[in-house]
């Protein structure tokens, strides 16, 4: 380790890259073996041109075919290297990085600054091409869907999932063992806009923070709706999970005609029946009740048997 950076991994100061990158030939962000990532591609450059190993943070590690326009990266330099020349050593990465790579701008920050840590805010654009035609100029950035969607009814589904919230029924499973899932979404909309000539639906997200595939699986819900698929309010009871369902009994009652009753539909889930009454069960079955009563059948056949009766 070099003199001048301390043995917490820290230097005299930090340099702070802003880079843009067209994912499609990338295996996303994070360095991996054998693969070609962006982080790969960073590193060999930076590495290059200090001359030695270089270890990077960034403000938030994309997929595999996720576009960037700012993407953060930080890492501690010696204050001889905080010292080189920023429009040189900009040029040495311009020059040393891929064609679907873009330094976009250098900058000094202070010692022990975090790319990933210090970031207030992550915001990212999914795009949707929605009708039969084949998009064009949007074709390596636009998800493909080949019908129409209720924008108005995915903007209304969306606005539950603003403001803090546990979005662990909104990333994969195996991500979110062991770790704290709650984020703040500071904005969730979906719109129509025009890009090039090519009408597409943006759904714009905002937060503090994201989990492993948290936004994608965002997008993929909001498109149940928009599809006509599901109901806004269904996307409520998605973010909830019906914990409660298994964390403590509940119970309600509905007395009206039967007349009445037959004429009502509320938002449910499936695989709820829309038979009355089930139908007035707002959400999955209730499964502490049906876990219960299989545990009371259970225990009380053994007790009969080991008694004899």
């Amino acid at each position: 380790m070099n003199e001048d950076q301390r043995e917490d991994g820290g230097g005299a100061g930090t340099l702070v890259v802003r880079l843009g990158y067209r994912g499609a030939g990338f295996a996303g962000f994070a360095r991996q073996p054998s693969e070609r990532t962006v982080e790969g591609e960073l590193c060999r450059a930076l590495e290059t041109t200090l001359r030695r190993e270089v270890e990077l943070t960034c403000a938030g590690r994309t997929d595999a075919g996720v576009n960037a326009l700012s993407q953060y990266v930080s890492l501690p330099v010696t204050a001889e290297e905080l010292e080189l020349d920023g429009v040189r050593l900009l040029r040495s990465l311009v020059a040393l990085t891929p064609d679907d790579v873009s330094i976009r701008g250098l900058y000094r920050a202070d010692a022990g600054f975090s790319a990933r840590f210090d970031a207030t805010s992550r915001r990212y654009r999914y795009r949707i091409s929605s009708g039969e035609a084949r998009p064009v100029l949007a074709w390596d950035h636009a998800w493909w869907y080949r019908g129409q969607l209720d924008v108005d009814a995915m903007g209304e589904a969306a606005t539950c999932l603003v403001g803090e919230h546990d979005f662990k029924s909104f990333c994969k499973a195996v991500s979110a063992v062991d770790k704290p899932t709650c984020r703040f979404v500071s904005l969730l909309e979906v719109t129509r806009v025009e890009e090039a000539g090519e009408k597409l639906v943006a759904v714009d997200v905002c937060g503090n923070a994201f989990l492993h595939n948290m936004v994608r699986t965002i997008v993929g819900t909001l498109v149940e709706v928009g599809r006509g698929h599901r109901r806004p309010s269904w996307v409520a009871d998605v973010l909830a999970a019906s914990p409660y369902k298994l964390l403590g009994p509940h119970c309600g009652v509905l007395a009206a005609d039967p007349a009445i009753l037959a004429q009502i539909h509320p938002d449910k889930l499936a695989p709820s029946p829309d038979r009355i009454p089930e139908r007035f069960e707002l959400g999955t079955l209730p499964y502490e009740l049906l876990a219960g009563t299989s545990a009371a059948i259970r225990f009380a056949s053994a007790t009969m048997s080991s008694r004899g009766w």
